[in-house]
């Protein structure tokens, strides 16, 4: 097939995409719309189950886009962040003879061959793409992710459609602005496209917590993966909400593999996993008892500058301290621009919340008292209220995937119901930091992995 066949392929999987996610989506819009102008609140919890039913529909990125949206605070009314966050990426899987022509697309005719054993039903499909078990010719177990068809086409179709939902919150008030929003959501996803991408990723972190043995990350084999094809080791594990009602000292140790997993790779070379959907982790056990966590997916990893690192010390430092001017460069740090005092003390509301576990020095959990379902909600309410009398404000596209992880983490925690002291954890993750240290480690790691060419810049496209 010519290029031009190719491409011509692609743009009508756009534009039959464009299509479909616009008729869902755009009817809801207009419903919603319509009971703006009208001034009407009434009824806007029926108006967000019917854009989850729209977006249920339609699978692929779509699905992940909403997810996103759901787990970043305040990008939509509460509303419809709360029927959003019931999106489950369970698109239908591919038949096995689509599987075999896509295989030997990326592997050659003889694929079946470079493997030991192959399963014909997937073991997990997604939003993005699906996971069969399978070995090596010697038997050692492999996870095959395969991408689903015309991704490429569906991300940018979808993408587009994405001002249509943060416009939906900007007919109900315009106290934040989503533009850098927009931009973020749309990087990470296309770079989720990129499966040697995610393959460095996994080889990133196998290097950076190589000495935690509490985190398991599965190796790569290059050899069997493509662009669009990404074979790793198949890590044995049980997923974290079996464990609920475990006894504490077995949910601590989950809890503090999963702190390790993430604040180790932030702490030590500005890298953190933005995805914190549970399936991506699960515990590993040894002799029947759960020892740590396996990390399971790397499409979405965040690569900050050190200097962003430094704004997160700061900003605890100054927290702690009643520094006022610290706090003021930590926000500033982060690419909060032109902030007057009134705001710098409406997103003071937000931060004393996220860093409160770790400016409290004693062992408690998450929550601290309050229950699971009203955690974080006043916090988030007050800000909203606030913003509405003082701003706009931007939030820059790096905080974007820097809160919702945190929040994510922290999720985690909630579930396990772990009872730890959170702020010695943070300061033994933070002993020894310097702005220049994470560069030195960043940069090293970044060209030992093959991705040195890479800017973590709040630019980056």
């Amino acid at each position: 097939m010519s290029e031009r066949d190719i491409e011509r392929n692609r743009l009508t999987a756009r534009m039959g995409r464009y299509a479909r996610v616009g008729a869902n989506v755009g009817g809801v819009a207009a419903r919603i719309a319509t009971a703006q102008f009208r001034g009407r609140a009434e009824g806007r919890d029926q108006r967000a189950a019917d854009l989850r039913a729209a977006l249920g529909g339609l699978k692929g990125p779509i699905m992940k886009v909403a997810q996103l949206l759901a787990t970043i605070p305040d990008a939509l009314p509460p509303e419809y962040a709360a029927e959003l966050s019931q999106l489950q990426s369970d698109a239908p899987p591919m038949g096995y003879g689509f599987v075999r022509r896509r295989m030997a697309a990326e592997l050659g005719p003889d694929w079946l061959e470079k493997f030991g054993s192959f399963e014909k039903e997937p073991a997990a499909a997604a939003s993005l793409g699906q996971v069969h078990r399978a070995t090596t010719v010697d038997g050692q177990a492999l996870a095959v992710k395969l991408q689903y068809p015309d991704m490429a086409s569906a991300v940018e179709a979808d993408l587009g459609q994405l001002r249509l939902l943060f416009d939906l919150r900007g007919r109900f008030d315009k106290s934040i602005d989503t533009s850098q929003i927009v931009q973020e959501i749309g990087a990470r996803i296309r770079e989720e496209l990129d499966y040697r991408r995610e393959a460095k990723h996994a080889a990133l972190y196998a290097r950076i917590l190589a000495d935690t043995p509490e985190v398991r990350v599965p190796g790569v084999h290059r050899a069997l993966s493509t662009g669009r094809l990404l074979t790793l080791d198949w890590l044995e594990g049980r997923k974290l909400l079996e464990f609920k009602e475990a006894s504490l000292e077995i949910r601590n140790r989950l809890a503090v593999a999963m702190f390790k997993a993430w604040w180790r790779p932030f702490s030590t070379h500005g890298v953190i996993h933005g995805d914190p959907h549970l399936g991506n982790y699960a515990a590993y056990l040894e002799d029947g008892e759960p020892q740590g966590i396996n990390l399971l997916d790397y499409g979405c990893i965040r690569v900050f500058p050190a200097s962003f690192v430094g704004g997160v010390v700061d900003l605890y430092e100054g927290l702690r301290d009643g520094d006022d001017a610290r706090v003021v460069h930590a926000y500033e740090t982060w690419g909060f621009k032109g902030l007057k005092r009134e705001l710098i003390d409406v997103l003071n509301i937000w931060a004393r919340f996220i860093y409160g576990p770790l400016l409290d020095d004693r062992v408690r959990t998450i929550a601290d008292g309050v229950s699971p379902g009203e955690y974080g909600r006043k916090q988030a309410f007050q800000v909203a209220q606030e913003l509405k009398k003082k701003g706009p404000i931007t939030v820059p596209r790096e905080f974007v995937f820097m809160d919702r992880a945190a929040i994510g983490l922290g999720g985690v925690f909630l579930h396990l119901a772990a009872e730890l002291n959170f702020s010695q954890l943070f300061r033994d993750a933070m002993a020894g930091f310097s702005v220049e240290g994470v560069a030195a480690r960043q940069r090293a790691a970044l060209e030992a992995v093959g991705l040195g060419g890479d800017d973590p810049s709040p630019s980056r496209p």
